[in-house]
């Protein structure tokens, strides 16, 4: 069994931070802002640039997590061998998609009946494990092979559709599965593009060996990053490949910029990663040497990303069963058959934009300490397998 103890690297730590802090504005906003109960906050035709931004912003958090998750993997596995690793994602990967069914499930709705069930992002994250149990057995090159043809070449499948086929829907194409008014299966996360993204991110683990110099990774990364985001734009403009929701002008800067940025996330397409996993190579390459109490903040909720996730969910919803009821609706309608925008009777329901950004602030301040004390209990009792899974 390899030994290799390496200390936690702050940058990475901090990016998962980011990710998780920002997520929680995108679900605050859900449950919270009057216009996702009347339009896609990405529509150029509707929305507007405080909105638009407060939506797209979020797009970072899904691919930048599911990366950082597979170079964590990597990092993990130099301290055991292929066979425990192996075994010690496939397990992580069965518990995270056990885990979407029930506990996450319970927070999106309260629901007892568990009538409207997800493959939603822990369940990629869970299914990405799996197939990377598989994955670390191969070369490290066969390993980035796999990733790169799955990320730049799976929206060539975006024309081929089968009608109420599971498997399908399951590899490559978001679907609502309807069995009756009030019972569904929401598939929002095909495996494809995302487990590439993970074996992407444990690829790009390797390039954190203590071998591997600083400013070496400074330059490929930034050379990673910067050449991922300008191939956006040429992708973009031309409306060449690699995003279904072509480039449209509006004859308006504002509503062209939302047109330009207003990319696919389910399943993501190539220039929505592209976006995406460019902003966080540059990110990485330029974070290293961040110090101060502000980082420390972000960093403890990226040391603890899975507790904080679930809790987040509870107190977002129980937020929303007060702020219902306070505003007439009653907190029953957020006891949930189907999704908030699907009730009707929530028509109406919902705050101004500001309101949503004072939730998302006083979640994240009342999360820290909680978050803050289960990291130290982790740092203190790393003996104890089944904080592993926590």
């Amino acid at each position: 069994m390899k030994t290799i103890t390496k200390p936690r690297i702050e940058s990475i730590d901090l990016l998962k931070g980011l990710a998780m802090v920002i997520m929680a504005l995108d679900h605050v906003r859900d449950y919270f802002h009057y216009s996702a109960f009347f339009f896609d906050p990405s529509d150029p035709s509707q929305s507007t640039l405080p909105i638009f931004f407060t939506r797209w912003i979020t797009n970072f958090c899904a691919p930048t997590f599911c990366f950082l998750a597979g170079l964590s993997a990597f990092m993990v596995g130099k301290r055991k061998s292929k066979n425990e690793l192996s075994g010690f994602l496939w397990k992580r990967g069965l518990w995270l998609i056990f885990i979407e069914f029930t506990i996450v499930n319970f927070a999106w709705y309260f629901d007892f009946q568990f009538r409207n069930p997800g493959l939603l992002v822990i369940w990629s994250l869970g299914i990405s494990m799996i197939v990377l149990a598989g994955l670390v057995h191969l070369s490290r090159k066969t390993i980035f092979i796999f990733s790169i043809l799955l990320i730049f070449g799976h929206n060539l499948l975006d024309n081929i559709h089968f009608e109420g086929n599971y498997l399908w829907a399951i590899l490559h194409e978001m679907t609502v599965f309807k069995y009756s008014d009030s019972v569904r299966l929401y598939i929002d996360y095909p495996v494809v593009p995302w487990i590439a993204v993970m074996s992407l991110g444990y690829y790009f683990g390797s390039f954190y060996d203590t071998s591997f110099h600083r400013e070496k990774r400074k330059k490929i990364f930034n050379l990673i990053g910067l050449s991922a985001i300008v191939l956006f734009v040429i992708l973009r403009l031309t409306n060449f490949y690699g995003e279904p929701n072509p480039f449209k002008h509006f004859g308006s800067e504002t509503k062209d910029l939302m047109s330009f940025l207003k990319l696919t996330k389910y399943p993501p397409s190539l220039l929505y990663l592209l976006v995406t996993l460019g902003g966080a190579f540059l990110f990485l390459a330029n974070s290293e040497k961040l110090k101060g109490r502000i980082i420390n903040f972000f960093c403890t909720f990226g040391r603890v990303p899975f507790f904080y996730y679930i809790i987040h969910l509870y107190l977002i919803h129980f937020i929303a069963l007060f702020f219902a009821e306070l505003s007439g609706f009653g907190w029953q309608l957020m006891i949930l058959s189907d999704w908030v925008v699907s009730v009707p009777e929530l028509k109406g329901f919902g705050f101004s934009l500001w309101v949503v950004y004072l939730v998302w602030i006083g979640v994240i301040l009342s999360l820290y300490p909680i978050c803050k004390w289960f990291d130290t209990y982790k740092q203190a009792h790393k003996e104890k397998w089944w904080l592993s899974y926590l």
